[in-house]
C-alpha cells in the first residue's frame, strides 16, 4: 500500500491509499467510504475486499474527502471529481502506470457519492453502489427517522459541541455519530450538509440527486441494497435502479433479503461472499 495526496485544499491535504494489483494491471477501483458524509476514512475499506480486488487484477485507491457540515455537498462532489483527475494526469508519474479503466465503487454515503460521480463524469467505466441513495430530498431523509427517534434523544447542544471550526478530512464514528442521529432525528440532515433549503433551493437539490439527474451517458452501474436496511431503506437503490432502467442504463440490482445496513462488512457469510462476487464479476465484465 502506498499514500498519495491527491489534493490541499484550505490547508488540508487529502489522501489516497494505493493499493497496487499486478504490474501488468492499468484498471483502477476508486473506494469512496460512508459515514453519512460526517464521519470516516480512506481507512475503512475492508481489506479483504481490498485483496479481491486486487486478485481480480485491480488496483484500488481508497479517497478521503472533506466532510460535512464544516464543508458542505458540493465542495465533497469536487473532491471526489479531483481525485478522479489527480489519477488520470499523475498516476503515470507518481505511481507509473496510465490508467486505461476506472470505476467507482462506494458504501453509503460513499455509494451516494459514488453515483453522483457517475452523473458527472462519463467516461467512468462502471459504478457500485453499496445501500448508497439517489434522493436526498425524500422524506426518508429530509423527515425525521422513526428508526432514530428510538434511541436516545440528542440534544442541540451536544451536537453543536461535535462540529469543529476547521476543516475535517477524516472522522471516527465515535467522535461524530452524535451529529448524524441530531440530523436524523430532525430530519434535517439534507438542510445541514447542503447548506440548502428544501422548498427555496429544490432546483439545486435536484442537481444533488441521482435519480434526478440520470439519462444515458450514465455509466454502467451495479447497485447492492439489504431489504431489511434501517438506515438506507432499500427503496433507494429499487428506485435507481428504475430509473436507469428507464434512461437506458445497463444496470444490476441485487438485494439482500435479511440484510441490514453495513452487510458487506461481514464476508464470512455465505450471501455476502456471493454478493461480493457478482460486483466482481460485473467489474471484471466492464473493464475488458
Amino acid at each position: 500500500m502506498r499514500t498519495i495526496c491527491y489534493k490541499t485544499v484550505e490547508g488540508v491535504e487529502l489522501f489516497g491509499d494505493f493499493y497496487s494489483a499486478c504490474q501488468t494491471s492499468s484498471s483502477v477501483i476508486v473506494y469512496i467510504h460512508g459515514g453519512g458524509l460526517i464521519w470516516g476514512s480512506r481507512k475503512d475499506i475492508l481489506q479483504e475486499q481490498v485483496k479481491q480486488y486486487n486478485q481480480a487484477g485491480l488496483h484500488v485507491l481508497s479517497i478521503d474527502y472533506r466532510l460535512a457540515p464544516e464543508t458542505r455537498l458540493p465542495a465533497i462532489i469536487e473532491d471526489i471529481q479531483d481525485a478522479l483527475r489527480w489519477l488520470r494526469e499523475q498516476a503515470f508519474t507518481e505511481l507509473g502506470f496510465q490508467p486505461s479503466a476506472i470505476a467507482v465503487v462506494g458504501s453509503s454515503a460513499g455509494g451516494y457519492l459514488a453515483l453522483l460521480a457517475g452523473s458527472r463524469e462519463p467516461d467512468l467505466k462502471a459504478v457500485v453502489s453499496f445501500y448508497g441513495y439517489g434522493d436526498i430530498q425524500a422524506n426518508w431523509y429530509s423527515s425525521p427517522s422513526s428508526f432514530y427517534l428510538q434511541k436516545p434523544i440528542v440534544p442541540k447542544e451536544l451536537a453543536d459541541q461535535l462540529i469543529t471550526n476547521r476543516t475535517l478530512a477524516e472522522s471516527s464514528i465515535q467522535q461524530r455519530f452524535g451529529l448524524y442521529l441530531y440530523y436524523r432525528q430532525q430530519g434535517i440532515w439534507t438542510q445541514e450538509v447542503t447548506g440548502l433549503d428544501l422548498v427555496q433551493d429544490k432546483e439545486k437539490l435536484d442537481l444533488l440527486c441521482p435519480v434526478q439527474v440520470v439519462d444515458d451517458s450514465f455509466p454502467p452501474t451495479m447497485l447492492l441494497h439489504g431489504e431489511d436496511d434501517q438506515d438506507v431503506p432499500c427503496e433507494q437503490s429499487i428506485g435507481m435502479a428504475r430509473r436507469l432502467h428507464s434512461a437506458g442504463v445497463e444496470h444490476t440490482l441485487f438485494t439482500l433479503p435479511g440484510e441490514d445496513h453495513l452487510f458487506d462488512m461481514q464476508m464470512d457469510k455465505k450471501n455476502v461472499r456471493q454478493a461480493f462476487a457478482q460486483v466482481l464479476e460485473f467489474l471484471r465484465r466492464h473493464f475488458v
